[in-house]
């Protein structure tokens, strides 16, 4: 049975006047009773809100009990010690590491909610999380070890062309690219943009969502800045790989982006909230956690789903609109996300995990994990290591900060190593510089025990913003 298309009104009717109530009912069918039909769940909330009390420790509705018999409105917060000691966390490719991500991670595995970790070879320090942070956290979510680009993700589409294709319609691709993508914090491309994720019904469950939905029609299949990039080039797939193409290299469109405005304000507006209600000392103030338990940890898990779905809507438009521009259809698509959290198992226990710039690795999972203008990037398959949170890198890894790519590097030695390795450019900054990252190869082969190898992408013609 598809999604479920409970509206306000409905649990209007069945006596759900208060907004909280609502939204946190919205956020439990969306989470738990998807599959189940309408007149069944609206039964079902309808028996809650008569006896609340009954459904106080339902791992599914309790939340949604407690919006009944307890006065919603009032915020009252919750004081917490860290742990004397972090938990146990692997380290994959540690001497490549930098001190400040692992005294990051450290200071994470000291909430009392942390179960498990793991810190991949990409990791680097960040905000919250060190990117390249696996946590795994008991029946809570960190909205900073989210982070603020919720759901940011790789995209690759792979067409049924060679690369002397690309060698004869350069020039046409990179218009491509100029016409129909958009970079930058604000605004989107100038034609209109449809995609069903804008008539999801989660645009109505909260205040905030619902004021977000105009923004989220304007960026519709754009892109933010920083590391973000869409680009033109070939992938070489290796004998027997997981796409089912023969081996050879093809036409291939990369894009690396995530929920523009709508995340970065879900994030905000929840971080905000859990800082105010759950109290931490000082130093892990940032790491604050929302529980599953409560209305607002509900509202932000439909969020954070919303705008992961969102970003994917985003790529749907980016590939669609450059497959239009060349007039072909692509023959395979693979799409992974970071920056998210997942309701997972492990160790025999349904667990919180947050991968804060790390690739979901279970068995079997296709990823992709992109090197930088100038390397490639490699189509993956997981292997499922425990020790890992079933995670891998999400790309080679910054090297030096965006600050400090600024001050070591400049333009016009930018533009030349490109021509050198035949990349055009278009739009880009220093801060993204080659030499900025790590060595993509030294990193894979840190992680051959979390992913195998079928496919390498080589950059040809990307197109990033312009800051």
């Amino acid at each position: 049975m598809g999604r479920q298309t409970i509206k306000t009104k409905d649990l209007t009717k069945i006596g759900y006047h208060n907004d909280v109530s609502r939204s946190v009912a919205m956020a439990v069918v969306m989470r738990h009773f998807k599959h189940i039909a309408k007149e069944e769940i609206l039964n079902m909330l309808s028996l809650l809100k008569d006896n609340p009390d009954e459904y106080l420790n339902d791992e599914q509705l309790g939340p949604l009990a407690n919006t009944f018999v307890t006065k919603v409105k009032v915020q009252t917060f919750e004081s917490y010690e860290l742990l004397e000691k972090p938990a146990a966390y692997k380290v994959i490719g540690g001497k490549d590491i930098d001190g400040n991500a692992k005294r990051q991670m450290d200071l994470a595995m000291r909430l009392p909610i942390s179960l498990q970790g793991a810190l991949m070879p990409d990791a680097h320090t960040g905000y919250g999380l060190p990117v390249g942070g696996v946590l795994s956290a008991d029946n809570a979510v960190i909205p900073y070890a989210v982070g603020i680009d919720i759901g940011c993700r790789m995209a690759l589409s792979v067409f049924d062309l060679s690369e002397k294709y690309l060698q004869m319609n350069a020039y046409s691709l990179k218009k491509a690219l100029g016409e129909f993508t958009h970079f930058g914090m604000d605004g989107g491309l100038e034609f209109a943009q449809d995609h069903e994720i804008l008539e999801r019904p989660e645009f109505g469950y909260t205040d905030l969502l619902k004021k977000l939905h105009g923004k989220a029609v304007k960026q519709l299949g754009s892109s933010g800045g920083g590391n973000h990039f869409v680009e033109f080039g070939l992938i070489e797939l290796i004998a027997g790989n997981i796409l089912d193409l023969p081996d050879g290299r093809y036409l291939a469109v990369l894009s690396h982006s995530g929920s523009r405005g709508l995340g970065a304000e879900v994030a905000k507006y929840y971080m905000k909230i859990a800082m105010d209600t759950c109290k931490l000392p000082r130093e892990a103030q940032h790491l604050a956690w929302l529980s599953l338990n409560s209305a607002a940890g509900q509202e932000y898990w439909q969020s954070m789903n919303l705008a992961g779905d969102y970003a994917s809507a985003c790529h749907d438009r980016i590939h669609y609109n450059l497959a239009k521009a060349i007039g072909e259809k692509p023959i395979a698509r693979v799409e992974n996300h970071h920056n998210f959290a997942w309701e997972e198992w492990h160790n025999d226990k349904k667990v919180i995990v947050h991968r804060k710039g790390a690739t979901p690795a279970s068995k079997g999972e296709l990823g992709i994990i992109p090197g930088n203008m100038i390397s490639p990037g490699y189509l993956v398959v997981g292997k499922g290591n425990k020790d890992s949170l079933n995670s891998a890198s999400h790309g080679a890894g910054r090297r030096l900060s965006r600050g400090g790519a600024r001050e070591t590097f400049t333009m016009s030695a930018l533009k030349k190593q490109l021509s050198s390795a035949g990349v055009t450019l278009l739009g880009g900054t220093v801060e993204e510089t080659p030499q900025a990252y790590k060595d993509i190869e030294k990193v894979m082969a840190t992680q051959q025990s979390l992913v195998d190898v079928h496919g390498k992408f080589f950059p040809k013609i990307v197109r990033m913003n312009k800051e």
